[in-house]
């Protein structure tokens, strides 16, 4: 029987055949948690009479959002999540490797045909692997620590055939944008997105990430790129699996179905105070920025960097009165960038090159923003009070686009520098 991909994934996991809109306990490969929201699915896990883990070696812990401790109670989550990993032999990356999502790809934590949750709504991202990965509250995660699975409603699926050739300093982020644009941020609302198609098809795996990290942002409950080489080739290099063909059939019952070309797409922009209100550069170019924020768990990655880098080119430096805020998304990615000599090109152009951390994104540690002032930044949220005042504007672009408007001190169409 033909079967989406979020289909195929419960039914294997269940063992028996499911479809869209069963209500299923399916057992969880990995569970992720961090610093914020984890602490309370560890209290919740206590209440419910939890003495051990269901499996230490499938829980993923790191300390990602206030790090180092920005305040007396982060410091004291810190060492209350440390002590619960030590008492459950649980492997903790504490604050040494970066964003909780760079580092659960990065370190092949996540597979084809997994199904992975975590308490972080950015979960998705996983999905760049061919998971199925879904963000879920602390109450959920605490009944996950103890017993290993949860009750879900297998999603309907929306099918995103994505074709074409990006243009010059276009990609993965300005994509995802005008999806988000056009199907907007409740139009996918609990469905499983399955991107695939030619432009899926010869894009690497940090724009697959960048792609389904948004997934979100549209309502999904997942994101989830068809798994092919690429894919495999990525896992295999950081863990043992077994080959997998996972992908939808062409007669599955999709909700939807939708084709996209990038050939024509030019750069987009978010403007305040939604993700989806979208727009190309042109209609918001000449706006002035105080503050550039290259980063993230959606574009911190070297490949996103090194886009920004080729746009400053041989400049002296950003543009003056402008913050510019670079933080890689992980130690190995921050490695990356240094040896490639990124690092110190962003610090003699005036940057600022942070550790490995949420930074600006979560709005609650460094990096924020004073009423009336105005950021573009390469995260995947622009609400009020998400980098600050809420009085402030946010705007959301590429990392392209980013390092252009940097240059200039104003929003700017990067095909033009």
């Amino acid at each position: 029987m033909a079967a989406t991909i979020a289909e195929k994934i419960f039914s294997m996991k269940c063992g028996r055949t499911v479809r869209a809109g069963d209500v299923v306990m399916a057992p969880v490969d990995a569970a992720m948690i961090h610093d914020i929201t984890g602490p309370l699915a560890v209290r919740v896990f206590g209440e419910m009479g939890g003495k051990r883990v269901y499996d230490p070696d499938r829980i993923i812990m790191l300390f990602d959002h206030q790090v180092p401790a920005d305040s007396i109670p982060a410091a004291e989550n810190h060492v209350f999540m440390r002590r619960f990993a030590e008492e459950q032999g649980i492997r903790n990356y504490d604050l040494l490797e970066g964003v909780c999502h760079q580092v659960v790809m990065e370190k092949g934590r996540a597979a084809p045909g997994e199904i992975i949750v975590g308490t972080d709504s950015h979960t998705c991202t996983y999905g760049a692997a061919g998971a199925f990965a879904t963000g879920i509250g602390s109450t959920d995660m605490g009944f996950v620590l103890k017993f290993g699975a949860l009750y879900f409603r297998v999603p309907e699926s929306i099918l995103l055939e994505i074709d074409g050739a990006f243009g010059r300093r276009v990609g993965p982020k300005d994509l995802i944008l005008s999806l988000v644009g056009d199907i907007g941020a409740d139009g996918a609302t609990y469905t499983a997105l399955e991107f695939t198609g030619g432009a899926m098809h010869d894009m690497d795996m940090a724009g697959r990430m960048t792609c389904a990290n948004m997934a979100i942002e549209m309502g999904a409950k997942a994101g989830i790129v068809r798994p092919d080489e690429t894919t495999r080739d990525y896992v295999a290099a950081r863990r043992g699996v077994e080959p997998l063909d996972l992908a939808g059939d062409a007669d599955a019952d999709y909700r939807e179905r939708r084709h996209y070309d990038v050939t024509d797409l030019s750069p987009q922009v978010a403007v305040p105070h939604n993700v989806d209100n979208v727009v190309d550069v042109a209609d918001v170019a000449g706006t002035k920025v105080d503050q550039v924020f290259i980063g993230s768990c959606t574009n911190g990655r070297y490949e996103d960097l090194a886009e920004a880098a080729g746009v400053l080119g041989t400049a002296d430096r950003f543009a003056d009165g402008v913050r510019v805020i670079v933080i890689p998304a992980s130690r190995t990615e921050y490695l990356k960038a240094l040896r490639a000599g990124l690092v110190e090109r962003f610090v003699e152009a005036g940057a600022l090159v942070e550790a490995p951390c949420c930074g600006p994104c979560m709005g609650g540690a460094f990096g924020l923003l004073a009423p009336g002032e105005v950021s573009l930044s390469t995260s995947n949220r622009n609400f009020r009070g998400r980098q600050g005042s809420t009085q402030a504007s946010v705007y959301l672009a590429s990392p392209a686009t980013a390092a252009a408007s940097a240059l200039y001190g104003e929003i700017t169409d990067p095909r033009e520098v």
